[in-house]
C-alpha cells in the first residue's frame, strides 16, 4: 500500500511517500479503507520525539476518515462498506496511509452527508475539547470559561461546544483571528499579543474571574492562567500543568485537570476506550445537523502533509488541514 514513511524519528520534514505491507486486522481490529487523514500537532511531536513502539519506516496520522474494508475476528458492531472515523492508538501505526488497522469499539460510524474530510478534521481536536469541557470539569449553563488559543482546532471546537452548552466564552487568539473566533461563538476576544488576558479576564468577570480554563499552550500559560481562575475555579491543560503546588490555597479553591486522550488506548480499560466512540458520535451528529463547524481551512494531498506538518509546528495555523488519500 502507499503510504508516507518516516524513516526514523526527527525526520517528519524528509518523508516521502513510499511503499508499505498492508495490514492485516487482528481480534476485535478492523481495516479502513483511508479517505482522509486530519493534521495534529502530536504528529509533529511524536515524529521528532519517537516512541519506543514503533518499528521504522513508520507512519504518522492519529485521526482518518474511511471504508472499512475488512474485520477482524470478534468484531461486533461494525461491517465491510461503514464509512467510519476513528483517533488511532500512537502507538502503532497510523493513518497517513491507503490502509489502517483499529479497534472497532473506538470508531463512529460517518453520518450520510458528513464528508471523510469534515469527520477526519474532528477525532484528536474535537474529543479532546469534549473531554476537557463535559468529561473533566463539567462545563454547564451560566458558567464562564477562557479558552487559550481559539483560532486553532482544540480551541475551535472547545468556543463551539461551550457556546452550544450555554456558557460565557473568553479566548485568547492574535488580532487578525477575532473576527474568526466570533463566528465560532466567543463572547470576548482576547489578542495574547498586546493584552495582559489574566487582567481581561477580571475586568470582563467584574473580578470574580473564570470559571474555567481551557489551557492548549503550555506551562507556563497554564501557569499564569490559574490566576484568571475564580474561587472554585477549574483548569483543563493539554500542554503541561501548571504549578499545582503554587496555587493550592484554602482561601482560593481550585481543580485541576490532566487531559490525555491518545493515552487510553494504552489503557487496557475498554469503558474508556468506547468514550472516544460516544464522543464521535455525538459531535457528528452535531455536524450533520449544521450545528458544528469542522474547522476545515485546507485539503492537501499526503505528499504536501510534511510541508504543512512544519507550518503547524509554527502555531499560527487556523482551523484544521486534512490530507485527502488518493489511492
Amino acid at each position: 500500500m502507499k503510504a508516507l514513511l518516516l524513516e526514523d524519528k526527527g525526520m517528519v520534514s524528509q518523508m516521502k511517500v513510499g511503499s508499505l505491507e498492508k495490514p492485516v486486522p487482528g481480534r476485535g481490529e478492523i481495516l479502513v479503507k483511508i479517505m482522509a487523514a486530519a493534521l495534529n500537532p502530536v504528529d509533529y511531536k511524536t515524529g521528532n520525539g519517537g516512541n519506543p513502539n514503533w518499528n521504522y519506516p513508520h507512519v504518522l496520522g492519529v485521526d482518518s476518515a474511511g471504508v472499512v474494508e475488512e474485520t477482524g475476528p470478534g468484531t461486533t458492531g461494525i461491517k465491510p462498506g461503514d464509512r467510519v472515523v476513528y483517533h488511532s492508538d500512537l502507538a502503532k501505526k497510523g493513518g497517513f496511509a491507503e490502509y489502517g488497522v483499529t479497534t472497532a469499539h473506538t470508531v463512529s460510524i460517518i453520518p450520510e452527508g458528513v464528508s471523510f474530510e469534515e469527520a477526519a478534521a474532528i477525532p484528536c481536536a474535537g474529543y479532546t475539547a469534549y473531554q476537557a469541557l463535559f468529561h473533566k470539569m463539567n462545563a454547564s449553563k451560566g458558567q464562564t470559561i477562557l479558552i487559550h488559543a481559539g483560532a486553532g482546532g482544540v480551541g475551535g471546537f472547545a468556543i463551539q461546544l461551550a457556546k452550544m452548552a450555554g456558557l460565557t466564552v473568553l479566548t485568547t487568539a492574535s488580532s487578525s483571528n477575532h473576527e474568526f473566533v466570533k463566528s465560532l461563538g466567543a463572547d470576548f476576544a482576547i489578542d495574547y499579543n498586546n493584552e495582559d488576558f489574566v487582567q481581561k479576564s477580571l475586568e470582563i468577570t467584574n473580578g470574580l474571574g473564570v470559571d474555567l480554563v481551557l489551557d492548549t499552550v503550555g506551562r507556563e500559560n497554564a501557569d499564569k492562567s490559574v490566576k484568571a481562575l475564580a474561587f472554585n475555579g477549574q483548569i483543563a491543560f493539554i500542554a503541561g500543568p501548571p504549578n499545582v503546588n503554587g496555587a493550592i490555597s484554602f482561601a482560593h479553591p481550585l481543580s485541576f485537570h490532566q487531559i490525555g486522550l491518545g493515552s487510553v488506548h494504552q489503557s487496557g480499560n475498554i469503558h474508556e476506550q468506547k468514550k472516544l466512540a460516544e464522543m464521535g458520535d455525538h459531535m457528528l451528529s452535531m455536524l450533520k445537523e449544521g450545528r458544528l463547524d469542522a474547522l476545515v481551512e485546507k485539503i492537501i494531498s499526503l505528499e504536501e502533509v510534511p510541508a504543512a506538518l512544519d507550518v503547524l509546528a509554527t502555531r499560527r495555523v487556523k482551523g484544521k488541514i486534512v490530507a485527502k488519500i488518493d489511492s
